[in-house]
């Protein structure tokens, strides 16, 4: 069966200007595009804003053999922003290619409720665009036991209206084979039309950093 493959990379533009992004194959192997990582975090053992750019592509879309998707880059799937975006332009599945887990001295008190949240926002955006998602994220440890990070896979899709249909395990690698109906889509979106009552003459300051 022939596949399209998102790629993460690690983009060198020119010297010392670097890019996180993902490089969209289709299932012919044709080149499709890139997406370049926009939101860019600092987190303990994320140190991202030492080595990226942040992107300077947008949101773009890709049309390949198989439907329309987006493809964003783990931090930017805590922002509805991104994800709206890409579902306005007309994809059918956002993939979100992930490297997160947890510090061992926090999972004991926080890991169970980070994880919780993980699923929560991408199964958000399903739900607030009418589309599928495709959360894939790492497995393993990398670094000193003491002080790496502890990638918690538990990659999923989730169909139009958030609910997981597929999900993976949390300590090894594994391919997922899900079929998504474009169907689902257009049931979902009558039936909880969000798109149709955006009220898109009252969003204006969302362009603002801050309304306090």
């Amino acid at each position: 069966m022939s596949e399209k493959i998102i790629a993460s990379i690690f983009e060198r533009r020119a010297a010392g200007l670097y890019h996180n992004t993902a490089a969209v194959l289709d299932a012919d192997g044709a080149l499709l595009g890139l997406y370049r990582k926009m939101h860019i975090p600092d987190d303990p053992l994320y140190y991202e804003k030492f080595y990226f750019t942040p992107g300077d592509l947008g949101f773009p879309n890709f049309d390949t053999r198989y439907g329309r998707i987006g493809a964003l880059v783990c931090w930017d799937q805590w922002y509805p922003e991104g994800a709206r975006l890409s579902s306005l332009r007309g994809a059918n599945i956002l993939f979100y290619p992930t490297a997160i887990g947890w510090h061992p001295e926090e999972k004991a008190q926080f890991g169970a409720a980070q994880l919780d949240a993980w699923r929560t926002i991408q199964r958000s955006h399903a739900i607030a665009n009418g589309i599928f998602v495709a959360a894939v994220n790492r497995v393993g440890f990398e670094g000193l036991p003491e002080s790496g990070l502890e990638f918690w896979g538990s990659s999923f899709v989730a169909d139009p209206f958030g609910q997981v249909i597929a999900e993976a395990s949390a300590d090894k690698e594994e391919t997922l084979v899900v079929e998504c109906d474009l169907r689902r889509m257009e049931e979902v979106r009558r039936n909880w039309p969000f798109l149709r009552d955006r009220r898109t003459d009252a969003y204006a300051p969302l362009l603002e950093r801050w309304l306090g």
